[in-house]
C-alpha cells in the first residue's frame, strides 16, 4: 500500500491557488459563458519530470475559445520516488489524466454543451482533447506506448493528441514540472 497521497485536488493558476474542482469548473462555466457562440476545447494533459528522489507529475486544464482566448490551472501530484521505467512513468501521466476527466462527470459536460447549444447552427463548436505527452517519431523512445495510451484516452470520450498536438502536456504542464 502506498504511503503517500495519489491524488491531489486542488488546483492552482497564476491568479488562485487552492482552488476545489468546484470552483475551476466554475472558472470554465464563466469563461464559455462570455463567449457562447465561440468554438470551445476542453482539453486535459499531464508531464512529469524525474528529481532527485520523487518524480513531480502536473496536470493542466485548459478551456480555450479559439481566437478569444484561454483559461487555464494545474494541479501537482508528487510520487517520493524516482520513476526511471519510462512506461511506467507515462503511465502514471494518462492515470492523472484520467482522474481528471472523471471529474467532468456526464452533468458537468451537459453544462458546457449547453453553453454552445443554442449557438451550434452559427458555428459554435465544443469538442474534448486528451494530451499526451508521447510522440510517433522515429528516435523518440515513447512511440511504442502509443496505442496503448490513446485508447486510454479515447475510452474517457475525449480525442488523443499527441506530439506535436500535445501542447497542454508537452508546453504548458512541463512548465510547472520543473
Amino acid at each position: 500500500m502506498f504511503n503517500y497521497q495519489l491524488h491531489n485536488y486542488t488546483f492552482k493558476n497564476l491568479k488562485e491557488q487552492h482552488m476545489t474542482f468546484e470552483q475551476v469548473f466554475n472558472h470554465i462555466l464563466k469563461f464559455m459563458r462570455r463567449n457562447p457562440d465561440g468554438n470551445f476545447k476542453l482539453i486535459i494533459g499531464t508531464d512529469s519530470q524525474v528529481h532527485q528522489g520523487y518524480t513531480s507529475f502536473i496536470t493542466g486544464i485548459v478551456i480555450q475559445c479559439e481566437g478569444k482566448g484561454v483559461w487555464a490551472c494545474y494541479q501537482k501530484n508528487v510520487i517520493p520516488r524516482k520513476i526511471t521505467n519510462l512506461h511506467e512513468k507515462i503511465s502514471f501521466e494518462t492515470s492523472f489524466t484520467e482522474t481528471i476527466f472523471t471529474m467532468f462527470t456526464q452533468e458537468r459536460k451537459d453544462a458546457m454543451y449547453e453553453i454552445v447549444l443554442p449557438y451550434v447552427d452559427k458555428g459554435a463548436t465544443f469538442t474534448i482533447e486528451g494530451h499526451i505527452d508521447i510522440g510517433a517519431g522515429k528516435r523518440n523512445k515513447t512511440r511504442r506506448f502509443i496505442n496503448e495510451m490513446v485508447a486510454r484516452i479515447e475510452s474517457m470520450g475525449a480525442e488523443p493528441k499527441i506530439k506535436p498536438d500535445a501542447f497542454v502536456a508537452s508546453s504548458y504542464a512541463n512548465r510547472y514540472t520543473k
